[in-house]
């Protein structure tokens, strides 16, 4: 089965903005004293350089849960299928939380341990593994329930005992747990929202292995339908994301508080229109001057090595700009 050229095209896309949001995360000036979604001390732009980076993660889990159909259909053996992902979903798990870890911090003690999104990708892996002998539709069926109905978990939050929170909340609900005097672990990408959108990614991998151009066509429709369905839902202004929007003192601020959603989880609304912008842009990407498919396809065929190593460089350039600055490593708290 030939790679789908859209799929490669479309990552390498969220693989480029990606890094706009981790350089301006490591070396911005006001990095750690300015929220780009803080409407109080925000600007347009600065607020857009982080939004139009919302794309980055569902992107990534949703064409992970695609591309392990696409592996599946190419393979055909459940049991050789279930162990390939198995295996993959350990490795990014030990990527994420050791080397990933140790990338970030440069810390060898570990005093911050960071679960983040592909850790949660792993444990979609070996969750999908087990469930290969069930049909992509269930999978869909479950992907959608899950999509709808896990902001009701942070509604009622509040009425579960403290058993049950310590428990459930580490895989619904951003967290953070003390595991050892000055270490802490955080849940940043808890990981059932996430299985949602990657068993919805793995239903709808039968697309990709149909012609082109009807292709194209639904997933476009399916694009514009979400973000639709996006508007609709902000503009009622009652279930789909816990940040709910208000008139600001100016339209341009209006405008950002009805985009301004949560991601730690990806609430529906996050997904909605994150995920409809990704299925225009798939069903649009064969469209693209020739030059530029070719240029973001070598991004997107090596995502994860990117991942890995656009983080060490911006790490790298940051302690070198901060040296020139005239910092000390002496003076650099790593911990």
């Amino acid at each position: 089965m030939k790679r789908v050229a859209s799929i490669d095209i479309v990552r390498g896309i969220v693989m480029v903005i990606m890094a706009l949001d981790h350089v301006r995360d490591l070396m911005h000036v006001d990095a750690l004293t300015q929220s780009p979604t803080d409407l109080t001390t925000t600007t347009p732009i600065l607020f857009l350089t982080r939004w139009i980076t919302y794309l980055c993660a569902p992107v990534f889990v949703f064409l992970a849960g695609t591309s392990a159909y696409l592996s599946f259909q190419k393979i055909k053996d459940v049991a050789s299928s279930r162990l390939h992902m198995i295996k993959r979903g350990l490795w990014l798990v030990f990527l994420d939380l050791v080397i990933m870890n140790f990338i970030l911090y440069f810390d060898v003690q570990f005093h911050t341990v960071l679960f983040s999104v592909v850790a949660s990708i792993g444990f979609g892996f070996m969750l999908l593994g087990f469930l290969l002998r069930l049909p992509s539709k269930t999978l869909a069926i479950i992907g959608s329930i899950i999509l709808i109905g896990h902001g009701l978990y942070g509604i009622y939050n509040n009425e579960l005992g403290e058993t049950a929170k310590s428990v459930l909340n580490p895989f619904f609900i951003l967290n953070a747990f003390p595991f050892s005097i000055g270490k802490l672990f955080i849940v940043a990408y808890p990981p059932i929202p996430w299985f949602g959108i990657m068993f919805i990614g793995f239903s709808f991998g039968r697309f990709f292995i149909s012609d082109q151009e009807k292709r194209n066509k639904q997933l476009i429709k399916i694009g514009l339908t979400m973000m639709l369905g996006f508007v609709l839902l902000r503009y009622l202004n009652s279930y789909g994301d816990p940040q709910k929007w208000s008139l600001q003192k100016d339209t341009i601020r209006t405008l950002l508080s009805f985009f301004n959603i949560s991601k730690y989880p990806p609430s529906l609304l996050f997904t909605l229109v994150t995920l409809g912008v990704m299925f225009l842009l798939l069903g649009i990407a064969n469209r693209f001057n020739s030059q530029i498919q070719k240029i973001l396809s070598v991004y997107g065929k090596v995502p994860l090595f990117y991942y890995v190593i656009h983080f060490l460089l911006i790490h790298l350039i940051t302690l070198l700009l901060l040296r020139l600055q005239g910092i000390e490593f002496a003076e650099m708290d790593f911990a």
